[in-house]
Formats: structure tokens, C-alpha cells, sequence
């Protein structure tokens, strides 16, 4: 029992220790361009027309598989990269290989801030661009009986 208390507070230590050392600017630079590409990401949905990322995740079981393959894509070279990152810091710092502390990095650094901002931030965002600005005008559809009548067609 007393080894497993020393492994746990060894791999505590460890990973508080991240904040310094070699490589700590992956801390700031991943969850900044994961912010990034999750700000990308909603206002390409908000530009096809599609649902909010999260709200859309939770309550439609039809748009889960696309959803998490959109997802999937846009975090997916980031998480990626965490994990080199996260790796080449502990064999120059460690001068071991830790794949618990790896993961458990990697998604603090890449999966986290991508679920906070394309979810509950942008949602807040969107509520917000709607209440002060009004909301963003779209080109009307045209439909078949539109161009039934006569009308013309741009």
C-alpha cells in the first residue's frame, strides 16, 4: 500500500512540476491553439447552419457520429502533438517515459479547452451576439414556389 502511495505522490509531483522545466511553454501555446481552432470550428458550423456543438451533441442522437468526427478532426493532430510534446519533456526532464501522466496532460492541454470553448463558451458567446447585436441577418431561401410565380431567381 505504501508503494502505490509513493507512486501517486511521486506522479503528483511530477505533473505539478510540468509548470517549469523544459518545454513549458506547451501549457500556454496548446490550450491557445486548441481555443483557436475551437472558435474556427463554431463559427463554421454558425456559417453552415448547423446546431451548437454541445447542445446539438447531447440531444441528438443523429448528429452525435458527425459531431464527433467534426470534433475528432479539429482537436485530433492537436491531442496529437500534446502527447509528443508531453513525452519529449519527460524523457529530458524525467529521463523516463510515464503514458499515465502523458495522457492525463494531453488532455488537460488539448481536450479540455477544446469541449470548454466550443461548448458552453461559444453558446454563451452566441446568446450574447444575439441579445446586443440582434441576430445576423441571412439571405432569404429561395423555394420552387418562389420561382413558380415569376420571380426572379439570384
Amino acid at each position: 500500500m505504501e508503494s502505490i502511495l509513493d507512486m501517486l505522490s511521486r506522479g503528483a509531483e511530477q505533473l505539478f512540476a510540468r509548470s517549469t522545466g523544459p518545454l513549458n511553454f506547451r501549457l500556454v501555446v496548446m490550450p491557445t491553439v486548441v481555443t483557436i481552432l475551437a472558435v474556427r470550428a463554431h463559427l463554421r458550423d454558425v456559417r453552415e447552419g448547423k446546431p451548437i456543438f454541445l447542445g446539438a451533441f447531447l440531444t441528438s442522437p443523429a448528429e452525435r457520429r458527425r459531431l464527433f468526427r467534426s470534433g475528432l478532426k479539429d482537436f485530433g493532430r492537436i491531442f496529437a502533438i500534446a502527447c509528443v510534446l508531453d513525452t519529449a519533456y519527460q524523457v529530458l526532464a524525467l529521463g523516463a517515459f510515464y503514458p499515465g501522466q502523458m495522457l492525463i496532460v494531453a488532455v488537460l492541454c488539448a481536450l479540455v479547452p477544446y469541449f470548454l470553448v466550443r461548448g458552453p463558451i461559444m453558446r454563451v458567446a452566441h446568446l450574447l451576439r444575439r441579445q446586443w447585436g440582434g441576430a445576423p441577418e441571412r439571405p432569404a431561401a429561395s423555394t420552387p414556389a418562389d420561382a413558380g410565380r415569376g420571380e426572379k431567381q439570384e
